[in-house]
């Protein structure tokens, strides 16, 4: 079916005129940009993107950052003040240590660290010579420091080293050189606190039950954990799987471990570690179990001692009386016998005589 003259479409120009007319529009396109004082691009790119989307989320909030560098930005700040810079938030640390010409041995100062803290460590060093002949130096164990500074006044020179301590790496001994004619030190040593526990061993008795105590003074550990056994191996105790033990503490800087039921098994050192953001710090406490028979060994030694000496003493008794019966007995036989003796002489004394006085009454 044709289709009628009067509804028939427009048709578009030739082939041959389309490209002139396209070019044709973009240069009226140039021509409108200009005339707006617009020259920077054409008008598909007259908005470069970023402004595009601003463009696109105008509703949003804008937020602008500015970094000014002065060089480059591995290197601005020292590597002391790079940390310093990025800890800031750090609790601060600051130690000094004075020394003199005069001082001959070296000057050490312990330091406790319970978390992470930006330290600032500061030497001062009096001499009556040129300070400026003076040597200054930082170490940490046998490494070379850097980074730290120096200042001199009269007779008198300062030196300072600022770093932060974050693990327990860092941690140890840091310390300050002063070389003129001799060489003097200071030196700073940095530790998590130390664990306090009874010196002595604790004794008890099998069947008893007992609590071993450590304690921590003025700081407060993470967390405590016991273990048993020598330095070299330690177990660590479960109070949920065995009934025996029981760990409790009334305040966070101490520990207490109930062990119930003892038996000469449980003899032996029980470790208690506390634990902190930089590290732990352990002790060991000694415990010492012993049967009832143990304390009587040495009272039956002492009964069965007196026993043998009181059984010596009642045999030289009785070999005393004994030996004193036979010589009593030995005198009555010789007595006896002399009387017998006598008896008889008195009788053959007394023969001649009845004789005789028979003799002359005749």
């Amino acid at each position: 079916m044709r289709a009628l003259p009067g509804l028939r479409g427009l048709r578009g120009p030739p082939p041959a005129l389309r490209l002139p007319l396209l070019l044709l529009c973009l240069l009226a396109g140039e021509r409108g940009s200009w005339a707006d004082g617009n020259t920077t691009a054409s008008p598909l790119t007259s908005l470069p993107i970023p402004e595009v989307m601003m463009t696109k989320y105008s509703n949003l909030s804008l937020k602008s950052h500015n970094i000014s560098l002065t060089a480059s930005p591995l290197t601005s700040l020292p590597i002391p003040e790079v940390m310093m810079t990025k800890y800031s938030n750090l609790f601060l640390e600051s130690h000094n240590i004075s020394l003199t010409e005069h001082s001959s041995v070296p000057v050490e100062k312990n330091i406790t660290l319970e978390r992470p803290s930006a330290v600032e460590l500061t030497c001062q060093f009096t001499t009556s010579g040129d300070v400026n002949s003076v040597n200054v130096t930082w170490k940490k164990g046998d490494e070379q420091l850097k980074n730290y500074h120096v200042n001199a006044t009269e007779g008198i020179l300062y030196t300072q080293y600022k770093f932060s301590i974050i693990n327990s790496e860092q941690l140890g001994s840091y310390s300050c050189f002063f070389e003129e004619e001799k060489e003097r030190r200071g030196t700073f040593n940095f530790g998590v606190p130390e664990v306090q526990r009874k010196n002595k061993p604790l004794i008890t008795y099998v069947g008893d039950s007992v609590v071993l105590v450590c304690k921590c003074r003025h700081c407060a550990p993470l967390n405590w954990t016991w273990y048993s056994g020598n330095r070299s191996v330690q177990v660590p105790l479960d109070v949920h799987m065995n009934e025996k033990y029981a760990i409790n503490g009334t305040n966070a800087n101490e520990t207490r471990l109930k062990i119930m039921q003892l038996s000469e098994d449980d003899k032996g050192s029980y470790w208690c570690h506390a634990m902190f953001q930089l590290g732990e710090s352990q002790e060991s406490v000694e415990l010492v179990v012993i049967s009832y028979l143990v304390p009587l060994k040495p009272f039956l030694g002492i009964v069965v001692e007196v026993i043998l000496l009181v059984a010596i003493i009642l045999f030289c008794e009785m070999h005393t009386q004994k030996k004193k019966m036979h010589t009593d007995d030995g005198k009555e036989f010789e007595q006896v016998e002399q009387l017998k003796s006598d008896d008889s002489n008195g009788i053959e004394n007394n023969a001649p005589r009845h004789r005789k006085n028979e003799a002359m009454s005749q």
